[in-house]
C-alpha cells in the first residue's frame, strides 16, 4: 500500500510540475488551436503561411538565446542588429546586387555594423547589471533615432546618394518604402525548394536519427533515464508519423502535394541550431553558462565576466542583423523607417511562448515558441472578426493579442517561479 500510494503522489507531484514547468506554452497551444478551428481557416492555406512565417523569424527568435546564457536576460537590442541587417540590403539595392550573392554580400557588409554595435551595447550593459533589459530596450529606442536621422536626414546632404528608386524626389532621405523584387527577394528562398511531402520525410528521419543519438550517448555516458526513453520514444513515433505522412503525400495528389517549403532557408536555421548546440559545449560556451548562473562564482574562478559578455551580446547581434536579412528577403519589401521596430518584441514574444524565460532559453523553446506565436498571428484576425463581426475589430484583436503575449507570458513565469518553489 505503502509503495503504490507512494509511486501514486510522485505521478501526481511529476503531472503538476510538468504542467507548471510549460503553463506557458500549453496556453498558447490552446489558443491556437481555438483560434484555427474559430478561423475556418483550411489546412493547407494554414500550412503554406506557418512554413513562410517560421523560415522568415526562425532566425531572428534563435539569436536570443546566447544573450539568456550568458544571463543578459532577454535582449530587446536586437533591433540594433536589425538596423545593421537593413543597412546592408539598401547598400545592396543602391549598387543593384541582388540573388543569393547579394544575401551574401549583405551578410558581410552587415558584419562590421553588428559587431561594433554589439560590442557598445555589452560595454554598456557591463555598466548597468541588473537593469539589463532595460537598458537594452531604451537602448533600441535611441538607436531609432539615430537610424532615423541618417536615413532621413543625412542620406542626400553628407552621405551622396544618387538613385531615383531610393532617394527622395526632394534628394534628401530615403522613400519610406523599399521594393525588392527583381533584387534580394527570395534570394535565399529560391535557393532550394522542395514540396511539402519531401521535407516532411527528411525531418521525420532527421528526428528518429537525433532521438536515437541522443539516447546512445545518454547511454554510453551512463546518464539513460526514464526521461531518456521518454524522448526516445517521443522522438521516434513523431519522426515515423511525419516520415510516413511525407510519403503518403508523395504517392498522392493532394492540395499538399502542391506546397513548396524553402528547403535552403531552413538549412541555414538548421545550421545555426547546430553552431548553437556546438557552441554551449565549448569553453567559451561553458564560461557564459557559467557567468549566466552567478558571475560572482565566475569572477572568483578566474572568468572574464566582463569580456564574457560583451562577446554574449556581440554574437546576438551579429545574428540578429542576418536574421533580419532573412526576414527581408522572405517579405521582398520593406519599411524604411518602421520595419526594425517591432523586431525585438515579436522575436521575444516567441522565445517567451516557447516556454523560455529570462534565465533559461533553449533552441527547442525557440522554435516552438516561434511556430505557436506565429499561429496566433495567422488565426487572429480572422477568429476576431468571426467573434466580434467586425473585420476592423479583427484587426485590433491581432494587435491586442501581439502585444499582450509579453506582458501574459513574464507574469505566467513569475508564476510559475512561485509554483515550482511551493512543489519542491
Amino acid at each position: 500500500m505503502n509503495t503504490s500510494s507512494s509511486v501514486g503522489s510522485r505521478f501526481v507531484l511529476e503531472t503538476k510540475r510538468f504542467f507548471v514547468n510549460n503553463a506557458v506554452t500549453i496556453l498558447f497551444v490552446l489558443i491556437g488551436l481555438a483560434g484555427l478551428k474559430i478561423s475556418g481557416l483550411s489546412l493547407p492555406f494554414f500550412l503554406d503561411d506557418i512554413i513562410n512565417r517560421v523560415a522568415r523569424n526562425g532566425f531572428l527568435v534563435l539569436s536570443l538565446i546566447i544573450p539568456v546564457l550568458a544571463g543578459l536576460g532577454l535582449n530587446f537590442a536586437v533591433v540594433l542588429g536589425a538596423m545593421a541587417g537593413q543597412t546592408a540590403i539598401i547598400m545592396a539595392t543602391h549598387w543593384g546586387i541582388g540573388g543569393f550573392w547579394g544575401i551574401m554580400f549583405c551578410a558581410a557588409v552587415s558584419f562590421p555594423f553588428a559587431y561594433v554595435m554589439g560590442m557598445l551595447t555589452g560595454k554598456l550593459l557591463n555598466r548597468t547589471r541588473g537593469k539589463e533589459m532595460i537598458t537594452t530596450l531604451i537602448l533600441g529606442f535611441f538607436a531609432n533615432g539615430i537610424y532615423q536621422l541618417v536615413y532621413l536626414i543625412l542620406v542626400g546632404t553628407l552621405i551622396p546618394m544618387k538613385n531615383e528608386v531610393l532617394v527622395l524626389s526632394s534628394k534628401v532621405g530615403l522613400r519610406t518604402t523599399i521594393d525588392l523584387t527583381g533584387g534580394l527577394k527570395f534570394g535565399l528562398d529560391n535557393l532550394l525548394k522542395i514540396p511539402l511531402s519531401l521535407f516532411s520525410l527528411l525531418m521525420g528521419v532527421v528526428l528518429i536519427a537525433v532521438a536515437l543519438f541522443r539516447f546512445f550517448r545518454a547511454r554510453k555516458a551512463q546518464l539513460a533515464k526514464n526521461s531518456s526513453t521518454i524522448a526516445l520514444v517521443a522522438g521516434i513515433v513523431f519522426g515515423v508519423a511525419l516520415a510516413v505522412w511525407g510519403v503518403v503525400q508523395m504517392r498522392s495528389q493532394t492540395m499538399f502535394s502542391f506546397l513548396k517549403v524553402p528547403a535552403a532557408t531552413f538549412a541555414v536555421i538548421g545550421l545555426l541550431c547546430l553552431f548553437i548546440k556546438v557552441f554551449t559545449a565549448t569553453k567559451l560556451g561553458h564560461d557564459m553558462n557559467t557567468v549566466g548562473q552567478d558571475g560572482h562564482i565566475a569572477e572568483i574562478s578566474g572568468i572574464a565576466t566582463d569580456r564574457i559578455r560583451v562577446t554574449a551580446m556581440i554574437m546576438s547581434t551579429v545574428l540578429a542583423a542576418w536574421g533580419q536579412i532573412i526576414f527581408l528577403q522572405n517579405m521582398g519589401t520593406f519599411s524604411t523607417y518602421g520595419a526594425h521596430e517591432n523586431v525585438g518584441m515579436f522575436a521575444i514574444a516567441s522565445l517567451l511562448i516557447g516556454g523560455a524565460s529570462v534565465a533559461k532559453a533553449t533552441i527547442g523553446q525557440a522554435l516552438i515558441g516561434t511556430l505557436l506565436f506565429h499561429t496566433m498571428f495567422i488565426v487572429s484576425p480572422l477568429a476576431g472578426r468571426a467573434l466580434f463581426g467586425d473585420a476592423q475589430l479583427g484587426e485590433f484583436f491581432r494587435s491586442f493579442v501581439a502585444y499582450a503575449v509579453i506582458g501574459l507570458s513574464l507574469a505566467l513565469h513569475s508564476w510559475k517561479k512561485q509554483m515550482q518553489g511551493k512543489l519542491k
